[in-house]
């Protein structure tokens, strides 16, 4: 399987486990146990009554007359932002809990950007009963409080990132310093990032988004393929689990759409993809924005889940192979793409999933093409941003 990642974690160049010698027995626990866990009849049972049951899955797929009728193509949203705390991100949560209760684990640290992260491990960790200290950075403190309020309600710590940009790297690099110090907790990591097994084991817990689109697409369509899917990325776990049964199938169009802030060539960007090398971060080999020395370009995105300098070592090989085209979108596209979704669909979209949205007018769709867009979030936590820039 072409992208599927080889038993060292690569996919292709991308990938591996680059961690200090303190966490290396970690992660080999987790690396030799990962699978046999997933796939065992006890963890399947329990992982699919909590998606059904607590969660809400399986997620609509929603066709979007208006917007189809707007772009001239078959439009359908996959509504991750009606799941249980209002994104995809609980999908991970609630598969690498029951991971970790396996492995004996009674606390629980992650990190979080636009917060849903953040809250979803909060929620998981109250559900079962786990201490919970969530990592954030100080300015997305400030610009997601709808989220650290849940946090806090939830019974989780949040520890503020007070270096760097203050944002999500920052408060990853804090969580694995903490993770380095107390090493008999479990990294609870929210994207397809991090050392392996992390971005595998992310990518096969998100990928029951795609696994349901097969589905619902036949029932809708007669057939289990779109000709396109489009998903935004950061890390890059929602674009994963949209990506994932498709992989393998190149007949089907995948767009991963990244937040170019200000303009790619602003200096005020987060389009990894364009700006990035090839380079070491968090734990795994893959692209990222640094400068000529090999330090952190700090990234920038009105979006606080896409503000990340790197991109998860598969979408660097699906970049790399060219099997998914990367396009971006500005602030201000993501904005409007968000304020047209509203109006046309009553559906409020969250920032990181506006970028996606933001790429329809720029392609060339046809009439009988069908187009999936992963609607990865609600907009609930973003309204403070969407109010500042209503005209």
């Amino acid at each position: 399987m072409k992208f599927q990642p080889d038993n060292n974690g690569y996919y292709g160049q991308f990938g591996g486990a680059f961690i200090p010698e303190l966490l290396y027995p970690n992660v080999k626990e987790l690396e030799d146990n990962y699978i046999q866990i997933i796939e065992s009849e006890s963890f399947q049972k329990e992982y699919k009554d909590l998606l059904k049951h607590y969660v809400g899955r399986p997620s609509p797929l929603y066709l979007a007359k208006r917007l189809s009728q707007k772009y001239g193509a078959t439009i359908y949203l996959k509504r991750e932002d009606l799941n249980h705390t209002g994104a995809h991100k609980v999908n991970n949560t609630i598969g690498q809990i029951l991971i970790a209760k396996h492995l004996g684990k009674t606390k629980i640290i992650a990190e979080t950007g636009a917060g849903q992260h953040g809250v979803a491990t909060a929620t998981v960790c109250a559900l079962m009963d786990l201490e919970c200290v969530v990592f954030m950075g100080e300015t997305d403190i400030k610009r997601q409080a709808p989220n650290v309020a849940r946090m806090k309600m939830l019974g989780a710590k949040v520890v503020p990132a007070t270096s760097g940009s203050k944002t999500l790297k920052d408060a990853t690099n804090e969580a694995i310093r903490y993770w380095i110090q107390h090493p008999d907790t479990y990294y609870l990591i929210g994207s397809v990032v991090g050392p392996h097994p992390y971005p595998d084991m992310v990518a096969r817990l998100q990928a029951v988004i795609s696994e349901e689109m097969k589905v619902q697409l036949k029932e809708q369509t007669g057939k289990e393929n779109p000709n396109t899917i489009i998903a935004c990325v950061g890390g890059g776990s929602n674009a994963a689990g949209a990506f994932y049964h498709y992989l393998e199938d190149e007949e089907v169009e995948l767009i991963a759409v990244e937040a170019a802030g200000l303009g790619v060539d602003s200096g005020e960007s987060a389009a990894t993809s364009q700006l990035g090398e090839v380079g070491v971060i968090h734990g795994s080999k893959t692209i990222l924005m640094q400068d000529e020395y090999g330090q952190i370009i700090e990234p920038y995105s009105i979006s606080a889940g896409l503000d990340y300098p790197g991109v998860g070592p598969l979408h660097a090989f699906l970049h790399e192979t060219k099997r998914a085209m990367f396009m971006n979108a500005t602030d201000k596209e993501a904005l409007a793409a968000a304020y047209e979704l509203t109006k046309i669909e009553g559906i409020i979209p969250a920032l990181e999933s506006a970028h996606a949205l933001a790429v329809l007018p720029k392609m060339n769709l046809q009439k009988d093409q069908v187009v999936v867009v992963n609607l990865s979030g609600r907009g609930d936590k973003d309204l403070e941003t969407y109010i500042k820039h209503l005209e």
